[in-house]
């Protein structure tokens, strides 16, 4: 691929000490500023790209860590075919780099926008993925060969001296992309309008260089050519820009259907609502409003479906309550409230810990009128303390405040991480997302169970939801191998009902005929308990052996009884993967 040395060609420019010197209307000390400066600003613009693919990508498709490997290694392996292809350009570098910053601010501008399209209407977007990391890659690598040929034209220096030069102001350009992303144009702009005003600068940085510093070395006809190309490009950008929210209520529309009544981004994830605004919804019985059952998804992720979230928070709290005291509760995640009504329902429950990463979801939860509905204003309760904060991080700071006598920090209600904070809780419930998720691995890890140990009462119980026993066994029996690591006895069990989801999403089922929009809202889990395949996993386990079953003072349930939790446990353990070794934050082993 890489050219043998080539006879020069009467008429061409040859290498950069053969280069004419470039007529510029400001002096040869400012012209190369001026260049170093968009270089700078190409550079964080490239940046951005790159990190908005990849958070896009994470959130349509998930697991990061394989996004960002596929997004970073494609644009890399591409940046090399752009700088080889950058040779041929060198001869007409003016021009040539004009018309690729116009290209890549068109295609990098509405990257976030084309992918968000593929997955709302098509109902995948890794070919789409690909596809745009090669072309960006492309681009970005055509840049470096075009913008050292401009420079070596203004003042001629020895290319040790201008690759320094070049590439210091391209690192510090992607220094500032890449705290520019995260910390003002996400929060601000969000992805979509924020991949579209980069693209805008990124033109018009190019734009100004070419058509103004450079503008002699353009023929009449190409720099009106130049010219008209910038402007249509940021036109199409402006278009965008002005079409974002318009084309983000459609989009999601497509994916969630007509019933989205909520949808905001908090600091954490993207929550969306449907349904569960009409009379009569409650306890997830299946009885519908006529706002439809309600649904609610977190980062696209369907998590609570009205029509059957009473099978899995009945199966998750009612065995775990049972063989031991009941007095203190802690409920790692499960902001919704759901999980933390059916443990109100004991009368022996005097206090109860939910800590939640998003105060977004713990703000739903008591505002919303149908989800506090459905969790019959549970988090109102006086018994119950919410903290806001990462479960292990809390679990961390909770070990160090009980060692040293330091507060683990404020609850909702302002008291040091709720009443009664140093002592053990008798019941501990992880409500937690899958494991298949790579940012939730640090939460099914030997760490993570080690410290919640310390927190279990004499007689303590510990349950955990761990993902889809049939759809992924391994990760489900890694997350039993790794409770038993820290010296916990397990009894694992499943119970049918499980929603099937988005395709591609990490846990949802991989059938089309399972995504929301081929589905009218509300029949997902319909389509599961059909199947008969898809299953929740859970694990209850304590310092000494379990039994799974229920307490006498057990109130009526609607799905979960003695007979069916003995054949879930039977079901389990049929599947059983055998000498699996534990998940760690070091060697973390829920990728498959």
């Amino acid at each position: 691929m890489i050219d043998p040395s080539e006879p020069a060609v009467p008429g061409a420019l040859g290498p950069p000490e053969t280069l004419e010197t470039a007529r510029l209307p400001v002096p040869s000390g400012l012209g190369r500023l001026l260049v170093l400066a968009v270089v700078f600003v190409c550079a964080a613009c490239g940046l951005v790209y790159e990190l908005e693919l990849v958070a896009l990508a994470s959130y349509l498709v998930g697991d990061s860590v394989t996004q960002a490997s596929v997004v970073l290694s494609v644009m890399v392996f591409a940046m090399g075919i752009g700088a080889l292809l950058a040779k041929r350009m060198r001869c007409r570098a003016a021009a040539g780099f004009g018309a690729v910053e116009a290209l890549l601010a068109l295609v990098g501008g509405s990257s976030a926008m084309a992918l968000y399209a593929c997955f709302a209407w098509f109902g995948q977007s890794r070919s789409a993925l690909v596809g745009f990391s090669l072309a960006i890659g492309v681009l970005i690598g055509a840049e470096v060969p075009l913008l050292m040929t401009l420079i070596q034209r203004i003042r001629r220096q020895d290319a040790g001296g201008a690759v320094a030069d070049l590439f210091a102001a391209d690192y510090v350009g992607a220094l500032v992309g890449g705290l520019a992303f995260p910390f003002l144009l996400l929060p601000r702009l969000g992805q979509l309008t924020g991949a579209l005003v980069t693209g805008a600068v990124n033109a018009v940085a190019g734009g100004a260089l070419v058509l103004w510093l450079f503008r002699r070395d353009l023929t009449p006809r190409t720099r009106w050519l130049l010219l008209l190309v910038n402007v249509l490009v940021l036109a199409l950008l402006a278009t965008g820009t002005l079409l974002a929210s318009p084309f983000e209520r459609a989009a999601r529309r497509a994916v969630y259907g007509p019933g989205v009544r909520v949808a905001v981004q908090t600091g954490v994830q993207e929550v969306v609502m449907t349904g569960g605004t009409g009379g009569g919804a409650g306890a997830g019985r299946g009885r519908k409003g006529s706002g439809g059952p309600l649904e609610l998804y977190l980062d696209g992720r369907l998590r609570v479906s009205e029509i059957n979230e009473y099978r899995y928070h009945e199966a998750l709290v009612h065995p775990v309550m049972a063989g031991g005291p009941q007095a203190r509760v802690l409920v790692l995640g499960g902001g919704d409230g759901l999980a933390v009504r059916e443990i109100l329902r004991y009368r022996a429950v005097r206090s109860v810990t939910v800590v939640e990463l998003d105060p977004g979801v713990l703000r739903l939860a008591r505002t919303d009128p149908g989800l506090s509905r459905l969790n019959h204003h549970a988090l109102r309760d006086p018994r119950v303390h919410t903290v806001t904060a990462d479960a292990f991080d809390w679990l961390r700071q909770r070990r160090a405040a009980d060692s040293g006598g330091r507060s683990p920090g404020p609850s909702r209600r302002g008291r040091p991480g709720g009443r009664g904070a140093s002592a053990p809780y008798d019941v501990i419930i992880s409500d937690l997302p899958d494991p298949g998720i790579t940012a939730s691995t640090k939460l099914y890890s030997q760490e993570f169970y080690g410290l919640a140990a310390r927190l279990l009462a004499p007689g303590g119980r510990l349950v955990v939801h761990a993902g889809a026993p049939t759809q992924r066994p391994r990760s489900y029996w890694t997350v039993e191998a790794t409770m038993r690591s820290v010296g916990l006895v397990t009894v694992p069990y499943r119970v049918p009902g499980r929603p099937a989801d988005f395709s591609g999403a990490p846990d949802r089922a991989t059938g089309p005929e399972s995504s929301p929009a081929t589905l009218p809202p509300g029949r997902c889990s319909a389509v599961a308990v059909r199947g008969g395949n898809m299953f929740w996993g859970f694990v209850l386990a304590a310092r000494r052996p379990p039994r799974l079953d229920l307490a006498p003072d057990t109130p009526p349930l609607a799905s979960v009884t003695r007979a069916g939790l003995r054949a879930d446990e039977r079901g389990a353990a049929a599947d059983r993967i055998p000498l699996l070794r534990p998940s760690t934050l070091m060697h973390p082993r829920y990728q498959g």
